[in-house]
């Protein structure tokens, strides 16, 4: 088969319907627009959007302020102040927080933020870290590694 022998379906091409050219014709009188209102008349119709004159779609969503991100991350948040805990140069990651209690679940990711001290040296495993946090660890004799 080449390019130039390729033909439709049959049935595929089918005429336009003509309508209000008589009762003979199966779509005469009304032509398949219903009685009376709006949409039965020659140039009626509503434009795109009316909703009946209730307040549009497109008018009434700025009010609505503001959307949520899909695809933004979400991490669970572990301050400093609740790594004092643990005991001296004890490894603490997403598991042991989990197993502490400090975190909900060990899958999503954690970021450490900086508010509270930290007396015990500690090697903290996190997804991310805030610089205070950072600097908070290591002044305490302890560890940062940042889980890929």
């Amino acid at each position: 088969m080449r390019l130039h022998e390729l033909r439709t379906p049959r049935g595929a091409r089918r005429s336009r319907k003509r309508v209000g050219r008589g009762d003979g014709s199966g779509s005469g009188s009304f032509s398949g627009r219903g009685q009376k209102g709006q949409k039965s008349r020659s140039g009626g119709g509503v434009r795109p959007g009316f909703e009946g004159g209730q307040l549009p779609l497109a008018r009434a969503l700025p009010k609505i302020r503001g959307f949520t991100n899909i695809f933004k991350k979400r991490f669970s948040i572990v301050n400093v102040l609740s790594l004092t805990r643990f005991e001296a140069n004890e490894e603490v990651n997403p598991k042991r927080l989990a197993e502490a209690g400090i975190v909900k679940d060990a899958k999503t990711p954690v970021k450490v933020l900086g508010r509270g001290d930290l007396s015990v040296p500690l090697i903290v495993e996190a997804h991310k870290f805030s610089e205070s946090a950072r600097l908070k660890i290591e002044a305490a004799g302890g560890a940062v590694r940042e889980i890929g």
